[in-house]
């Protein structure tokens, strides 16, 4: 078994006549975001990792074995639902009322500017039909964000090198304007799409 213990975000700095030569290895979310794991590269080698703790391997990050080897990550197509708006009747702004909702939830949301996706659960696919928008599951890669707060940096595994030290003082209100337009109702055709 070859030990794989170093994990270069997206290959930085590597050239690209090395990332052409390294073999691959295709893993779903589930995995990618566990420190300890085994694999199995694209020429059949078995792969031991052993990442620090709180990494996640992205599609397109690069590992390094100890024997000097380089393996490039793919983001593996899994069972996951795809979530867009209705477009006869919805708005982008469902889109982000979903994604507040699921994030107050703490689910793992992919980011689209056209779509969310999340990995099943039926109770979740129900309130997301119940707010109108519309619920496909489909085989994709998943790539969920970070959060604000995730270990080692926007892809883990990496910190920036500077210092946070200042403060934010926040003595003020923020007042949301009021709206002009009381909100207009929600109403469906037959070929919507939504289950009611």
């Amino acid at each position: 078994m070859i030990h794989v213990s170093k994990l270069i975000p997206q290959g930085a700095g590597l050239a690209a006549v090395l990332l052409k030569r390294a073999s691959t290895v295709e893993l779903d979310w589930d995995v990618r975001q566990k420190s300890r794991f085994d694999a199995t590269d694209s020429t059949g080698r078995q792969l031991g990792i052993f990442l620090p703790r709180g990494t996640v391997a992205r599609g397109g990050d690069v590992l390094v074995a100890h024997d000097g080897s380089l393996i490039k990550v793919w983001a593996a197509p899994q069972a996951v639902l795809k979530i867009t708006a209705c477009p006869d009747h919805g708005t982008p702004f469902d889109l982000i009322r979903a994604a507040y909702h699921l994030g107050n939830r703490h689910v793992p949301i992919e980011l689209k500017p056209d779509h969310l996706k999340i990995e099943p659960d039926h109770v979740l696919a129900s309130m997301l039909h119940a707010m109108h928008l519309i619920v496909t599951e489909v085989t994709e890669p998943f790539e969920p964000e970070n959060g604000a707060y995730a270990t080692g940096g926007h892809f883990g595994g990496h910190h920036h090198g500077h210092g946070h030290d200042h403060d934010h003082s926040h003595d003020h209100v923020h007042t949301p304007p009021a709206s002009p337009e009381a909100p207009k109702p929600h109403v469906h055709g037959p070929g919507c799409g939504h289950h009611h």
